[in-house]
């Protein structure tokens, strides 16, 4: 018996930092103006009546919050393989947040409470009205989901710019009492130096989080403390009819894309109606393909999709996940299948004290496992087999953990999971 064992790299100029919570347990929001399809998309990807999807402003006040299950076929196919008895998928939790105004950043409809409620969250997403319906009102009296971006992208920057203004006020004071040469003084003045850039950035409309596509390490901690509303990644949700869901295209579409590469780069746009969720899930609950694909015919009779009709929930779950900086390692055996949420980049002892603080205290080693290895692989597997195939390789407290491993922490006093 033998095992290869595994060797940190980094790349060339050292990968760049993140900004957010260094937190395993990452959140997300749905953030947009009111009456454009928050709460109806809300209750679509709970699968649930939570939320408040009444046809006015401000129907939500306190946010509601749910656990979304990560869609995972790699998990389906894990217990398979293993005959675990049961699966254990992992979640992200969500929280249904009340829309945005016009003068938000200066209170107006309780915009105070709800940019606070949006400070709260790790990573949004952003809801665009794209849908004509006119016994659907509009806060802004028309369907413009550019004017609307426009709006949100505002009014989260002014609320940046006060806070930042603030912070630099109360750096600046602690600085004329604090000792020029000291490490103190120069790291409050780097400080200050970065909020000044961020400032003029800010001023031009943009985002924090698209100031650099890379950050050191002392400027994201820096930031970190903060938690500014615009250093949060986003995902840009266009909210449109059932047919322009199921034909993949809106008059809108073109102009919000160009929008999106002109004031908010990097950020992901995908098109999805929560009116045709809602209806999905209905005919999936009821366990009628066939009404579904009935219902899908009768609002596109050209829909040509050989697969038929399908959520695309599962998708945005997954790039949400993947714009916090989040990946999967997974335990399995008999009993159970259990996908755990990771932070990119995170150690292998930081991993097994995902499972449990006591195995990051006591960790030896890992048994890694690709899933690559194991993806075609019939049941039921062998461990002897994969280690004499030299599938299985050990982590020491340096490995870092990569998405789809297949991990068995060994620590002391006999603990290993």
């Amino acid at each position: 018996m033998y095992f290869h064992v595994f060797k940190r790299f980094y790349a060339v100029g050292g990968a760049s930092a993140r900004l957010g919570r260094p937190s395993n347990n990452l959140t997300s929001g749905i953030v947009g103006l009111a009456n454009v399809g928050k709460s109806t998309f809300f209750q679509a990807i709970t699968n649930s009546s939570l939320g408040n999807p009444a046809n006015y402003p401000f129907a939500t006040i306190e946010p509601e919050q749910a656990k979304l299950i990560v869609p995972s076929k790699r998990l389906n196919h894990l217990q398979n393989l293993y005959k675990s008895s049961k699966k254990v998928p992992a979640t992200l939790t969500i929280f249904d947040i009340a829309g945005l105004t016009r003068g938000a950043s200066k209170g107006e409809g309780l915009g105070n409470k709800f940019l606070n409620d949006i400070r709260h969250v790790d990573g949004i997403f952003q809801v665009i009205r794209g849908f004509n319906q006119e016994d659907i009102t509009h806060i802004e009296g028309s369907v413009d989901p550019v004017r609307d971006l426009s709006i949100v992208q505002d009014e989260l920057v002014l609320k940046d710019l006060e806070f930042l203004e603030g912070i630099r006020e109360k750096l600046e004071r602690k600085m004329s009492k604090t000792a020029r040469n000291s490490a103190e003084y120069k790291l409050m003045a780097t400080e200050v130096e970065l909020l000044d850039a961020l400032e003029e950035h800010m001023y031009e409309g943009k985002k924090i989080v698209h100031f650099r596509s890379h950050w050191s390490q002392e400027e994201a901690d820096l930031l970190n403390k903060h938690n500014f509303l615009t250093a949060k990644p986003a995902l840009m949700l266009l909210n449109v009819s059932p047919r322009d869901y199921l034909l993949q295209r809106n008059e809108y579409m073109h102009d919000v894309s160009k929008w999106i590469a002109e004031n908010s780069p990097g950020d992901k746009l995908m098109l999805f109606s929560a009116e045709f969720e809602t209806m999905y899930n209905q005919f999936e609950a009821a366990n009628d393909r066939d009404g579904l694909e009935k219902y899908c015919r009768s609002l596109a009779p050209e829909f040509g999709e050989e697969s038929g009709p399908e959520s695309c929930l599962p998708k945005l779950i997954v790039e949400m996940r993947k714009s916090l900086g989040l990946i999967s390692f997974f335990t399995c055996g008999p009993i159970e299948a259990r996908q755990w949420t990771l932070r990119e980049g995170s150690l292998a002892p930081q991993a097994a004290g995902v499972i449990h603080t006591d195995l990051e205290k006591t960790f030896i080693s890992a048994s890694v496992i690709k899933y690559a290895d194991l993806k075609d692989m019939a049941p039921p597997i062998k461990e002897s087999q994969l280690k004499a195939q030299a599938l299985v390789k050990r982590g020491g407290k340096q490995y870092v953990v990569e998405d789809g491993d297949v991990v068995l922490f060994k620590a002391a006093k006999g603990n290993s999971r």
